[in-house]
């Protein structure tokens, strides 16, 4: 009876020793609360919901604290694991290309074909790219992980994971957190910039409607734009060379149901697999560091100053620009690649100053044209880098 009730005690502790009560840690709590907050954001304020909610609950999985060395091969970081086998895409760098793909399949370029000048905004807005580059290096990171974490000021989430998978797989959890979060903050980051910088008047600029853009022109635009680009960067072809095959998909009129794919069902998957996976990479005993605490902190840096860069430059251009083909500066701070979201923004911005002022058209094509800056950035660096 006695060796049964050591048997059946000794049994009890076992089980007790490998729940996650008796391996949770303070840091554990404080990463579960953080995915609670992403969650909730993404519920209840609609930020960024089909990024935040995979990526907070992919968070919570990552945080359900699990007896380390007992090879369960469970955690993220466990080889052999199923989230370790998924995790791959994200290491590699897979993912990214195919959201690109999505993008582009899903992408309308008129807005910018239509006033080619626009993209120049795109350009402007990566300068918190190098802004943050700069402040990075200045803070002791080793170029290649100052790198990394100034991408985060495109506010291009697959390019900050992509980026960072060639130049810093170690922080990629942090950057792609980090890129993520200020892409589902735009609405609540970039208005006070937008104010801040711009006058009554120049809010109220109303812009020329886009020319209508042939179909032909459509069509010669990502191929013209691959060629261009990549030879340019040719480092950046993964990502460009996708975003413009997408794109191709969709304005040649004869691949239909592969346009549909890649902008569906495709970008749908990976997006899953893509935030369930930076989600879960946050593992607490991983993820919270100094180092961590930094990036945050330099991820914002860069992107208000991107914000700030697109905003400006907009003014900047304005005074060689007639009257009546002046821009509005509420479309600066779209230069950034949160597509659409900081196009919205313009939009929401513009209203509240004029009611009939309706700048989402003018404001996409800085918009995609941040898109294709974040990823011609991210190339220049891995040139340089790799």
């Amino acid at each position: 009876m006695e060796g049964l009730s050591q048997f059946f005690n000794h049994g009890i502790s076992e089980f007790i020793h490998y729940t996650a009560f008796a391996n949770m840690t303070i840091g554990h709590v404080i990463m579960i609360a953080v995915g609670l907050v992403f969650i909730y954001l993404a519920i209840t304020k609609e930020y960024e919901p089909l990024l935040l909610v995979p990526i907070g609950f992919g968070i919570l999985v990552g945080n359900i604290p699990f007896l380390q060395g007992a090879n369960l091969q469970i955690g993220i970081y466990e080889e052999g694991s199923v989230l370790n086998y998924l995790y791959f895409g994200v290491l590699k760098g897979i993912y990214p290309p195919l959201i690109f793909l999505g993008i582009g399949a899903m992408t309308d370029f008129s807005t910018l074909l239509s006033n080619p000048k626009l993209i120049t905004i795109g350009a402007a807005a990566q300068l918190g790219i190098f802004a943050a580059y700069t402040a990075a290096l200045a803070l002791g990171f080793p170029v290649s992980e100052a790198a990394a974490i100034a991408i985060i000021g495109g506010a291009d989430g697959p390019t900050a994971i992509f980026l960072s998978s060639k130049l810093a797989p170690h922080l990629i959890g942090a950057i792609a957190i980090s890129a993520y979060s200020y892409m589902a903050l735009v609405p609540v980051i970039q208005p006070p910039i937008m104010k801040l910088l711009t006058t009554d008047k120049e809010r109220k600029i109303r812009m020329k409607p886009p020319r209508a853009v042939a179909k032909r022109e459509k069509i010669f635009f990502p191929i013209i734009g691959l060629l261009m680009t990549c030879f340019i960067t040719p480092s950046a072809l993964p990502l460009l060379g996708m975003l413009f095959f997408g794109n191709l998909l969709k304005e040649s009129g004869v691949t239909k149901r592969l346009a549909d794919t890649a902008s569906k069902q495709l970008i749908d998957i990976v997006t899953i697999l893509i935030g369930l996976t930076v989600g879960a990479s946050t593992q607490a005993t991983v993820f919270l560091t100094p180092q961590s605490v930094g990036i945050f902190v330099l991820g914002a840096f860069s992107f208000v100053i991107a914000t700030t860069g697109g905003v400006l430059f907009v003014k900047f251009l304005n005074l060689f620009l007639k009257e009546g083909n002046k821009l509005n500066p509420l479309i600066g701070n779209a230069g950034v690649s949160a597509v659409p979201d900081s196009a919205r923004v313009s939009q929401v911005v513009g209203l509240e100053y004029d009611p009939t002022n309706h700048l989402l058209m003018h404001a996409m094509a800085p918009n995609v044209a941040g898109v294709i800056g974040s990823a011609v950035a991210a190339g220049i660096l891995m040139s340089f880098l790799l």
